[in-house]
């Protein structure tokens, strides 16, 4: 999979955001390698979700610079920011869904706002991606209301892929599903990067997830990224948070895993 010479999508430096006086990052640093995907992991109140949204632009930084894909996102004028932000796209955890939309016309909604195409070819688009991750036709009639759980996470990743994103940003994908839900979504993930030669970046805290797609593993603690690296790399980490989040009970199965890989 990635390695170090390869071209980073995602480059955050010195990173500093803060609501009020509350600090949440400080000095942060973090690369993302294209083709990789790469799981965020860390403590409540870590900040994980906030890196999410200041990287796509919904937060405002306090200090330092993030560049996606080429572009320092912080020197933009807005219609090129617009621009590059069709580039990437978003599962915001629990889907984010308009209720009022069916959702095949929650996956249209990206497609209105930055293109100019006839209806009949959006509804062509909006039933492939529909298809894409693995929900049946008749779903894009339903409403969010209509759908399970793990049905409304997967119209909402139908709606993330909706102008074929270079970037797939997921925030907490899993959670809420049941083990076989999320186990199937992990699988959708995987296949989606492979097929679609995507760059993920995916916040989560579900160790399964990490073990199961995650090429790598940044661990946010004391507010910035503290280590960078595999599952394996995981485990040999002597530092407190990481001790205990990747050597608890919970952790067995991905040391298992890695164990039998070796």
């Amino acid at each position: 999979m990635a390695t170090d010479d390869m071209e980073h999508v995602i480059r955050v430096r010195g990173l500093k955001t803060a609501f009020g006086r509350h600090v949440v990052h400080d000095g942060l640093d973090l690369d993302v390698r294209k083709g990789e995907i790469l799981g965020v992991v860390g403590g409540s109140g870590s900040g994980k979700s906030v890196l999410l949204r200041t990287i796509i632009g919904l937060n405002r930084p306090v200090a330092g610079e993030i560049e996606v894909l080429g572009q320092n996102i912080g020197k933009l004028e807005e219609s090129e920011f617009r621009t590059l932000a069709t580039r990437w796209g978003v599962l915001f955890q629990f889907g984010a869904l308009f209720s009022s939309l069916t959702v095949a016309q929650n996956v249209q909604v990206p497609i209105r706002e930055h293109l100019k195409l006839p209806q009949t070819l959006m509804d062509e688009i909006a039933s492939y991606k529909i298809s894409m991750v693995g929900l049946p036709p008749e779903a894009g009639a339903k409403f969010p209301a209509e759908l399970s759980g793990g049905m409304r996470k997967r119209a909402g990743l139908a709606r993330a892929l909706a102008l074929d994103p270079e970037i797939l940003f997921l925030d907490e994908p899993t959670s809420g599903l049941d083990p076989i839900g999320a186990a199937a979504f992990d699988r959708l993930i995987r296949q989606l990067r492979d097929a679609l030669g995507l760059t993920v970046f995916l916040v989560t805290h579900d160790l399964d997830t990490l073990n199961a797609v995650c090429d790598r593993i940044a661990v946010l603690a004391e507010k910035h990224v503290i280590v960078v690296g595999t599952m394996e790399d995981m485990l040999q980490q002597e530092h407190p948070w990481v001790r205990d989040y990747f050597h608890g009970p919970r952790a067995r199965a991905a040391r298992a895993s890695v164990e039998q890989g070796r």
